[in-house]
């Protein structure tokens, strides 16, 4: 009984998904594609800002990006790691939040060390800019 209802619920969803995609001209790619439930634009324009960070994991239904630990060369006994949350579905300012971590050498060990809470904030600034624009650009 249960495997009749399952067929006939996945056909469905075929049906579905195919009826999106009918009726619709084609204006070439998407520059922002849906990323799970989290903000699109938040999504990208947060991989966007911190480019520069390696990653050290996703998840994009959960609207979470974590970066992994980078030292730069001007500040080689320095590194820092980031944390992205998307919390919101919608472009909002509150929709995303920051989390920096920061660590020094100290005789050869990493030891964790207070991150100036105004990065995060700058950071967070950043990515609702960058979210904007984009938003802008597929609008226009």
């Amino acid at each position: 009984m249960i495997k009749p209802i399952l067929t006939a619920a996945f056909a469905g969803l075929l049906l579905v998904s195919g009826c999106q995609s009918r009726g619709r001209a084609n204006d070439g790619p998407q520059m922002v594609q849906s990323v799970g439930a989290s903000n699109p634009y938040l999504w990208r324009a947060s991989l966007d800002t911190l480019e520069s960070l390696p990653i050290q994991s996703t998840d994009p239904i959960g609207g979470i990006i974590s970066y992994d630990w980078k030292s730069f060369p001007d500040a080689p006994n320095e590194r820092v790691k980031a944390t992205v949350f998307i919390l919101d579905s919608r472009l909002r300012a509150d929709g995303v939040k920051v989390t920096v971590y920061r660590q020094v050498n100290t005789e050869g060990q990493w030891v964790d060390a207070e991150a100036d809470p105004e990065t995060a904030i700058q950071l967070e600034n950043k990515i609702l800019e960058r979210a904007r624009l984009l938003r802008t650009s597929q609008i226009s």
